[in-house]
């Protein structure tokens, strides 16, 4: 790719992003249960009061070149940078917008997207948070890395809706206001390929699994 081709990318994207809000909702009622799924940037992962006023209980980060501070309310052990409880539960899959992920990254992401969801906590005050509440995957642009972690998911838990991988990535692709100039790199190719890759394995796992959770709708 030329230096003029990825600068039109770069302006593409730019101009997208000054169009579309931060966050978009992708799927309502997860399994039955009141939980809505979300894809967003980093402005909306990074604001408190704008996740609450959309019930978001619970962040995935897939950046891992995007780190955020969501501690609001800091440990009194605190003796250097500030730790503690954010108001959100704050999970991170640190993946690279590109080549250099191993390809097992993206299959570890969808095991803790579903597993998060299930994660239930003891009744102690170092574990603050009450339910799920709604779910955000966000990236830098929430527009490449959450959007294909989302897409498998989406594609594997709820195959009556997305019954492909292309299937779900077309929704978000709507959904997510995402403009066809962007589409050849959101998502990256090198992603999608590895979350083919992780959705074949996951099969192949499955029958082996525990039962948890069932499809949704």
């Amino acid at each position: 790719m030329t230096t003029a081709e990825i600068d039109r990318i770069k302006e593409a994207f730019a101009r997208a992003d000054a169009a579309r809000d931060p966050m978009h909702l992708i799927h309502r009622n997860l399994y039955g249960r009141g939980i809505d799924l979300y894809i967003g940037n980093k402005q909306a992962a990074s604001d408190p009061a704008y996740l609450a006023e959309h019930g978001v209980g619970t962040v995935v980060n897939c950046a891992v070149n995007l780190d955020i501070n969501m501690v609001t309310n800091v440990d009194p052990e605190t003796r250097n940078l500030p730790f503690g409880w954010s108001p959100v539960r704050y999970y991170k899959l640190g993946i690279v917008d590109g080549p250099g992920n191993p390809t097992p990254m993206l299959l570890a992401g969808y095991y803790q997207l579903k597993g998060l969801i299930e994660q239930t906590f003891p009744q102690k005050p170092s574990y603050p948070w009450q339910g799920t509440g709604n779910i955000l995957v966000n990236c830098r642009g929430g527009r490449s890395r959450s959007v294909t972690l989302v897409a498998l998911f989406l594609h594997l838990e709820c195959p009556s809706n997305y019954p492909t991988l292309q299937a779900a990535i077309d929704h978000i692709r709507v959904a997510r206001q995402l403009h066809p100039d962007e589409w050849p790199q959101a998502p990256k190719q090198v992603l999608v390929d590895a979350a083919q890759w992780s959705a074949d394995m996951v099969a192949m796992i499955r029958p082996f699994e525990p039962a948890t959770i069932t499809e949704g709708e």
